[in-house]
């Protein structure tokens, strides 16, 4: 960080993020899961929190719900590698069990604690479009009132006046049966276009 108190590149906030003891999910953490991609970028997804894989991994979305993601956002033309992509926390939230550990649901002062980060990475990231995914990213970014299954795949003014869409997280896609399943992931394949054409405008204004 700067004499300042202002860091002065994400990777200045990538390194102090990674020894953050903000709240208590530092405990149980096996890495700290940062944002990733390049910064700039003209696409910021914001997921919900970090599970088991990218816990261990220390990167976001690498586990099934990320392979699902990716195959989905290529079906979309829009390359993982352009985009930046993140969570609302960056620790995994588990709660103890006989297996080992399960997610649990992210609380409020956990979000709050990492918003710092968030921050940051919206700073040097600087997205033109925002997609959620998830109800607590898009609850977090756009409004408390957002309800998934009637707002999703509109479009909002998000944080900083960002444009944001929000749609399924992709962990939560295995949930619904093989019909309704074909037809949300469509549904998230649609956002992700809607996405790439809101950026290309923003880029050619």
């Amino acid at each position: 960080m700067s004499k300042s108190g202002r860091w002065r590149t994400i990777d200045e906030v990538r390194a102090d993020a990674s020894v953050c003891c903000r709240c208590d999910l530092c405990y149980t953490r096996t890495w700290v899961v940062f944002g990733q991609g390049p910064a700039p970028a003209r696409i910021m997804l914001v997921g919900e929190g970090p599970g088991a894989e990218e816990d261990m991994a220390g990167r976001p979305f690498v586990g099934k719900a990320g392979y699902l993601l990716n195959g989905l956002l290529a079906e979309a033309g829009v390359s993982r590698e352009n985009i930046w992509v993140t969570n609302i926390v960056r620790c995994r939230p588990v709660a103890p069990s006989p297996t080992g550990g399960r997610n649990r649901p992210i609380r409020p002062d956990e979000v709050r604690a990492c918003d710092v980060w968030l921050a940051q990475e919206f700073r040097f990231a600087r997205p033109e479009v925002v997609v959620c995914l998830g109800t607590l990213p898009a609850q977090v970014l756009i409004s408390r009132s957002f309800r998934m299954k009637q707002d999703q795949g509109r479009w909002y003014e998000g944080r900083g006046g960002i444009p944001a869409i929000a749609t399924y997280h992709p962990s939560y896609v295995p949930r619904f049966r093989w019909k309704e399943r074909e037809i949300v992931q469509a549904q998230m394949v649609r956002v992700f276009k809607m996405a790439l054409a809101r950026a290309a405008e923003s880029k050619a204004a």
